[in-house]
């Protein structure tokens, strides 16, 4: 496994695990079998409704718990200091763990001021090692990140050969953000493993387009976390520190950008509404 440094000093797996809309029934017998193949990085998040089945995986894993990376996130339904500060605790509960290394806030709405300040007492506390954000356009983020008196580690994005932040990622580097990508795989939108060059690329290499997907957004600077619940995939997913892709091929693969969403746009406001709502 490779890793980066965060700005704290805490390292972080490049590659990990996610369990975005993995059911609690099914999570814990996932987060296993990612496990055994290798993973050590698991991402999930209150609003998962899966933290339950994380902190299942954790002890039953049998491995230390230094050895593990784990991510969780505080809902817009928990925002603000109060909330947020009862939130982590209930996130510690499920997850089994006294510790989580990296505590993001979920959404850019509500009090997140109030629910960073939360993440911030609680890493001054130690049962967090790093705190972020995530769906932070630049805007919001630049706004937080000078009201924060401990700099965002990490923001969690939608990036994928199709959305590659590059705007978003000029900002974080200029104030030495990671960049973690969710969704790296678009859900599959788009056409996205029939996508011709995805594939020829992968042809070169004796990859499929789904590796080169994932190497090209490892050699972009991300931390990425596929989620599958077929162990077949997750280990093809593992397979992607075994080659690395030309520069040709980056600069192939860089001109798939159509710089949008393939989901929402969290500054248009019927998806503020409809957040707001599930709040």
């Amino acid at each position: 496994m490779e890793y980066v440094t965060l700005n704290n000093g805490v390292q972080m797996p490049k590659l990990g695990y996610g369990v975005y809309q993995t059911p609690l029934e099914e999570t814990a017998r996932c987060v296993l079998e990612a496990m055994e193949i290798g993973y050590r990085s698991i991402d999930t998040a209150q609003a998962y409704g899966n933290e339950a089945g994380v902190g299942r995986a954790l002890e039953e894993s049998g491995l230390h718990r230094e050895e593990l990376f784990l991510t969780t996130k505080i809902w817009i339904s928990n925002a603000g200091y109060e909330k947020a500060k009862a939130s982590i605790a209930a996130s510690l509960e499920k997850l089994r763990t006294n510790y989580i290394d990296l505590l993001l806030i979920h959404q850019p709405f509500g009090d997140y001021y109030g629910s960073y300040r939360a993440m911030e007492e609680a890493w001054r506390a130690g049962t967090v090692r790093a705190i972020g954000v995530s769906n932070f356009y630049p805007d919001r983020y630049l706004d937080l990140t000078h009201f924060a008196e401990i700099p965002p580690a990490v923001n969690q994005v939608e990036m994928h050969v199709f959305q590659q932040q590059k705007t978003a990622r000029t900002y974080l580097e200029q104030h030495n953000t990671q960049i973690m990508s969710w969704g790296p795989f678009a859900e599959g939108r788009n056409d996205y493993f029939r996508n011709p060059v995805l594939n020829a690329v992968g042809k070169a290499y004796g990859k499929t387009a789904a590796q080169v997907a994932l190497r090209f957004l490892l050699q972009s600077g991300a931390v990425v976390i596929p989620k599958s619940t077929h162990k077949e995939r997750m280990e093809e997913n593992f397979q992607v520190f075994d080659f690395t892709l030309s520069e040709e091929d980056m600069v192939r693969i860089e001109a798939l950008d159509k710089a949008k969403s393939l989901f929402f746009a969290h500054d248009d406001p019927a998806v503020v509404e409809w957040f707001l709502s599930r709040g």
